[in-house]
């Protein structure tokens, strides 16, 4: 690893971490910490030499002690369908991640990995096939957004925590990134407009639930019973479908704030009439609403795509049951769009080892 590498990462530091170094290790002003802070933040500095109204001392000082973590994409697919942008971006020690930007109506989406890999085994998900090769930092997951931000010009109002990785088996760093991403003395980004989804790790959603945030939480549901849920996801044999579902109410009676219910739609696994009917009666009354996804073919797994009218016999189930229930459009499917997929690709073609 790099000298560069070795020095501490200053996009780690909070607003209130930033203002005790500079205080009492480089003897400056509060003040001087907010403007730095801004700097890194706001105007997404990418060198120390970028902060024009900090002194050149002061700077070199910061340099020598510092590195600023910015994340330079090496692959950028845009899809011809709807303008969907996925980067492949490399972090300091070679390792990549996968980052979506989407536009919609209501503003700009990105969607970004919380871990090198996964280790969550999920079936039908590209990102886990070989498994976890480390976590992200904080300021790793803000540079995945300064970085589409930077590349696009355009500013981003909604942030989904879904791409490669399990959240929640990043706890720390994830609440972190939570906190200064939605600091006002940053990008400012309102906790509502921020989504976390998990598998369901049952004691971390019990945690999260205490801890003042009002971000979305999504769960990883994808079955409408223990058994199915067992067959694609290993997690579920961890933890019970009643106990997970348990840990989400608390999260509403917690944070009052409503639950979205993931649903990947498999063909010839959890997608047939019964299942809804399963699934309605699962959920019902648990304040959240059931995004279905049709899964994208992974061609190193066997499952398939849904008939689209299959997929929407399932949502008229769930809603003539009381369900609210959305079919997810589908954004990039002509980018290898599936979590995990262009990060393989580019492995692969790349002959990268990732043991």
């Amino acid at each position: 690893m790099s000298s560069e590498a070795q020095k501490r990462d200053i996009c780690e530091l909070n607003s209130e971490e930033l203002s005790e170094i500079l205080i009492n290790e480089f003897s400056e002003k509060r003040f001087r910490a907010t403007q730095i802070y801004e700097w890194l933040h706001k105007k997404k500095a990418a060198d120390f030499s970028d902060m024009t109204n900090i002194s050149k001392d002061l700077r070199e000082r910061l340099s020598e002690a510092f590195r600023i973590t910015v994340m330079e994409p090496v692959e950028i697919l845009t899809s011809k369908k709807d303008g969907t942008k996925k980067y492949i971006m490399r972090l300091y020690d070679n390792n990549v991640i996968e980052s979506v930007f989407m536009k919609y109506k209501h503003g700009n989406s990105v969607c970004i990995s919380s871990q090198v890999g996964c280790r969550m085994g999920c079936s039908f998900c590209a990102s886990t096939i070989d498994g976890l090769v480390r976590n992200l930092s904080a300021a790793e997951m803000l540079a995945q957004i300064y970085a589409i931000e930077r590349d696009t010009g355009e500013r981003v109002s909604n942030i989904v925590v879904m791409g490669s990785g399990e959240p929640l088996d990043n706890y720390d760093e994830l609440v972190r990134f939570v906190r200064m991403i939605s600091d006002d003395r940053g990008l400012n980004i309102s906790q509502r407009n921020i989504t976390v989804s998990t598998c369901g790790l049952v004691p971390r959603i019990r945690q999260l639930s205490e801890e003042g945030l009002q971000i979305t939480l999504a769960l990883s549901l994808h079955a409408p019973n223990q058994a199915v849920r067992e067959r694609l996801m290993p997690v579920a044999k961890a933890y019970e479908l009643s106990d997970v579902l348990k840990a989400c109410e608390y999260y509403y009676e917690k944070t009052k704030r409503r639950l979205t219910f993931e649903y990947a739609v498999v063909k010839g696994v959890n997608d047939n009439r019964e299942e809804a009917l399963q699934l309605a009666k699962l959920i019902k009354g648990m304040h959240g609403h059931v995004n279905l996804i049709p899964v994208n073919p992974v061609k190193e797994r066997s499952y398939e795509s849904p008939d689209k009218k299959d997929v929407y016999e399932f949502q008229a189930v769930l809603e003539s049951h009381g369900i609210n229930a959305t079919v997810r459009r589908e954004m990039g499917r002509d980018i290898d769009g599936a979590c995990g997929q262009l990060r393989r690709r580019y492995i692969e073609n790349a002959g990268i080892c990732t043991d």
